[in-house]
């Protein structure tokens, strides 16, 4: 986001055969990656794990410059999700992030057995940003559970990834969330020649993680439009003041058709949102919540005039 542009990239270098050993030992006491007796810890993975189904969320990741500058208000918000236990009292199995960052014709999950490597898929930002690292271990077995979910609701085929890593919207919020970087995560794609239905219903697949120990993150922005941006400390235009208004209106009034349907419905669509990469992840988070949802907003800020930071919660009412 902010003044980055999505291009492709490889991580850092494949740790020597030493190193890989010692992490694989580390993750397969975890259970992160698969053995020749793997087949019983997918299944496990696969067990209701104990205490209530997990939420999901849409998170606005905004700049990628939200990982160094401690002027963004929305940073102090992700940093506070550990202490303030924003996403409940256990730490998830796993996490699965639906990233803006990630578009393919048909869905994709990485499927990466080790640690994933760090994306540093922006341009034109400090030196020391492309130093960052989140060696967060990969989630093979989430990957292809999601994978089965999906085709088996009529999604497929889903294609596997083997080699691609974690791109910024997904490493920079969770490296403020999980500074610990030890919760396997796995990335799946979303589909900018699909509608927002679409994504709904791909993320009611996936409703079963929940229930499954699985953290669900929709990570993309509440509005995304590069060309209208300003200054840091900038008024918000009208336009990104009603559409981020209306956005909160429909979600917390259950309004989700509407929202399926935002294009037509909301105020300021298209410039909001000219190209949906960014709004999708939120139709998935939402659709992964299940039946009977109930939306909170848990966060909201600006920057430069035009980036909304806002950040909802959706849970199963009991």
């Amino acid at each position: 986001m902010g003044q980055s542009q999505a291009r492709a990239g490889r991580g850092r270098p494949k740790p020597d055969a030493r190193q890989a050993t010692r992490e694989e030992e580390r993750q397969q006491r975890r259970g992160d990656i698969a053995r020749p007796d793997a087949g019983a810890e997918e299944e496990e993975l696969r067990r209701p794990a104990h205490g209530p189904a997990m939420d999901t969320f849409f998170l606005s990741h905004g700049s990628p410059t939200l990982s160094i500058d401690e002027a963004i208000p929305a940073r102090h918000f992700f940093k506070s999700w550990l202490p303030a236990r924003v996403a409940g009292d256990r730490p998830p199995r796993a996490i699965l992030v639906v990233s803006g960052h990630w578009e393919t014709a048909t869905p994709a999950v990485n499927v990466i057995r080790g640690t994933n490597d760090t994306i540093h898929d922006f341009y034109g930002f400090p030196k020391h940003m492309y130093q960052l690292k989140y060696p967060a271990p990969g989630a093979p077995d989430l990957a292809l559970r999601t994978k089965e979910l999906l085709e088996q609701a009529g999604f497929g085929p889903v294609k596997e990834d083997h080699s691609r890593g974690l791109d910024h919207g997904a490493w920079v919020p969770l490296m403020l969330m999980y500074p610990d970087a030890d919760i396997p995560v796995c990335q799946l794609s979303v589909q900018t020649d699909r509608d927002g239905a679409y994504h709904y219903n791909l993320g009611r697949a996936l409703a079963p993680l929940r229930e499954e120990g699985v953290l669900v993150l929709g990570s993309g922005s509440a509005t995304h439009n590069l060309r209208k941006m300003g200054p840091m400390d900038a008024p918000v235009p009208q336009w990104a003041a009603e559409f981020d208004t209306w956005l909160k209106d429909a979600l917390l009034s259950g309004r989700y058709d509407d929202v399926n349907r935002y294009e037509e419905k909301a105020p300021h669509a298209k410039v909001a949102h000219p190209w949906p990469d960014h709004f999708y992840p939120l139709h998935v988070a939402l659709g992964a919540a299940g039946d009977s949802v109930k939306a909170e907003q848990i966060h909201q800020s600006w920057t430069n005039a035009t980036v909304s930071y806002a950040c909802y919660r959706f849970s199963t009412n009991k």
